[in-house]
């Protein structure tokens, strides 16, 4: 049973465009002759250039960017386009003989620039990709070329974690790695360039025995991205707030005690969203993952030792966190828990008890996340090199079937997924998913198979519901019951971090273009084909064959399944 492939490789700069095809595509379209425009929008450093630059190649138009350096000045960012003293007229008269105009970081433009893209939208001679950055002061310029519906506005979301894992991944760097700077810069992928870049220069990825990744552990590389990132932490001034949150860095989370912490001053600092404190009230932690590791590598070294004081024993959180993940596991329940001690030691590279890398790795396995898994067995293998629980999850990552133990449940498990129920018969736990799983496929009933898989997802155990739905597709009498449950295999299957297993083996299907992707993201949101047609500017037939090619190439012929696919496709 082959769990996951593993190819790494460095991607050549500038880093690939990934993962906003559907964003792409309607820049595209919005540019196109006959529309005004678009404008993109998103916080900073998330890709809002490099996305309108991958939609424009190849097209001629002319680019103006706005400065903070020159926003005093009248018309500065067009000052290559525009005679040295000009009206706003005239230059409203001189720019209407372009056809595509491009305005980059808008809400830096001076305020007569700022006119001047508003009465082109205003005019519509000249089509316009504008975009800004959300959440800074903008002029009203700007801002009223979405809000006065001007131009459609394009609210660029971060781009999910599942497609920088797979960047990352193609980069060589293994799973912790990933979560690790993927939760530090929060969607801003200048931040992460730059961080991977500093990382690769300053020599801190170091190679993983077994595998051909690199992993990062330790302090986090100081670059001037992290210190623009950091100046909202290293500009408070006020008494107490600079001395708190660096507290926080080397100990949180900190208790909510009126003896230790001044209650005004954690009020301005989660006033102004640099602390969090929890539901109950009773600990605060600093709000951005960056902002701890930040403050830790800039502090000095005396006042780094007094601040961290004596070294903490973190065997007692240690266990609790490996006790709870055992609990969930003995449950047959592995949604997401959160088990933040143990991430944190690793990324420091602090070495962890091999019982507890192992339990992680099992939690992570059943969750189908096997690279994640293989990572944790090899992290409790740095603490103890022959610890067979830890050597028999990095088996069962890599595909062994029975790898964890012959009397496991999960073991016997295995036969079921292997297609072989009947040498799980009265091994399974009576009533439990597990044992219903093996029941439905002996008896070969296709709709218990899609009943018990919707369970095992809801229980977090996705590649054992992709399983049990790719099972289905083999005993299903009807064609649309075995599109509906190919449908769902392979959208689970999808989430699984590249797994590969006997049960997924017919699943392999095409990719959508990214227009079949727009076209099946608008049906799956109820769209009708004539809906979508004029939506796209497009005829109704040829709408009806992007839908085709997409039904062909998914495994589907049923719209109702589309929303299933529209999470992973």
């Amino acid at each position: 049973m082959r769990t996951y492939e593993q190819d790494a490789r460095m991607p050549e700069p500038p880093w690939p465009f990934t993962g906003r095809d559907d964003e792409l595509e309607r820049v595209r379209t919005a540019s196109a002759a006959g529309r005004h425009g678009i404008v993109v929008t998103g916080p900073a450093g998330h890709g809002k250039t490099r996305l309108i630059s991958e939609a424009l190649r190849g097209t001629d138009h002319v680019r103006v960017t706005g400065t903070p350096e020159a926003r005093d000045l009248p018309f500065a960012a067009f000052a290559h386009v525009l005679p040295d003293t000009v009206s706003l007229h005239r230059a409203v008269r001189i720019l209407s003989g372009v056809r595509l105009l491009v305005v980059d970081d808008a809400h830096l433009l001076d305020e007569s620039s700022a006119a001047l893209v508003h009465q082109l939208a205003v005019h519509g001679r000249t089509r316009l990709v504008v975009a800004a950055v959300d959440g800074v002061p903008a002029p009203g310029a700007v801002s009223r070329l979405w809000t006065g519906e001007l131009l459609p506005r394009l609210a660029l979301e971060p781009l999910p974690r599942e497609d920088i894992a797979e960047l990352l991944a193609a980069a060589g760097l293994e799973p912790l790695t990933v979560r690790r700077l993927h939760r530090m810069c929060g969607g801003d992928l200048r931040l992460l360039r730059d961080l991977v870049a500093a990382l690769g220069t300053a020599g801190r990825l170091t190679a993983v025995p077994g595998t051909r990744e690199r992993a990062w552990r330790g302090a986090l590389p100081i670059t001037a991205a992290v210190r623009e990132r950091l100046a909202p932490v290293l500009e408070r001034s006020a008494p107490g707030e600079r001395d708190t949150l660096e507290r926080l860095a080397f100990a949180e989370p900190l208790p909510m005690s009126p003896d230790d912490l001044d209650l005004a001053v954690l009020e301005r600092l989660e006033t102004d969203g640099l602390i969090h404190v929890d539901d109950g009230g009773t600990a605060v932690t600093l709000a951005h993952p960056l902002h701890g590791a930040a403050l830790r590598a800039t502090t000095g070294t005396l006042r780094a030792r007094r601040l961290a004081g004596a070294p903490r024993d973190h065997r007692p959180a240690l266990e609790a966190e490996r006790r709870r993940l055992a609990g969930r596991i003995e449950q047959l329940d592995v949604r997401t828990t959160p088990a933040p001690v143990g991430e944190s030691l690793v990324a420091r590279g602090t070495q962890v008890p091999a019982g507890y890398a192992a339990v992680r790795a099992r939690f992570a396995r059943l969750r189908g996340e096997v690279r994640d898994a293989a990572a944790w067995a090899r992290e409790g293998l740095r603490d103890a090199p022959q610890d067979s629980d830890c050597l028999a999850e990095l088996r069962a990552a890599q595909g062994e079937p029975g790898a964890a133990g012959d009397d496991d449940v999960y073991a016997r498990h295995d036969a079921v997924r292997l297609g072989e129920p009947e040498r799980a018969v009265g091994r399974l736990p009576a009533g439990s998913v597990l044992a219903r799983h093996g029941e439905a496929l002996a008896r070969g009933d296709g709709a218990g198979l899609d009943q018990v898989a919707e369970v095992l997802a809801e229980r977090g155990f996705l590649l054992f519901a992709a399983e049990a739905y790719a099972q289905a597709v083999g005993v299903h009498r009807e064609p649309r019951a075995q599109r509906v449950s190919r449908t769902r295999a392979v959208a689970l299957a999808r989430r699984c971090q590249g797994a590969r297993t006997p049960a997924l083996a017919g699943l392999a299907l095409g990719e959508l273009t990214a227009r079949q992707r727009q076209i099946v993201t608008l049906a799956a949101a109820g769209l009708s084909n004539r809906e979508i047609a004029e939506k796209l500017t497009l005829s109704v037939r040829t709408v009806g064959n992007h839908l085709y090619g997409a039904y062909s190439r998914l495994g589907t012929g049923d719209r109702a399944a589309l929303p299933w696919l529209c999470e992973s496709a």
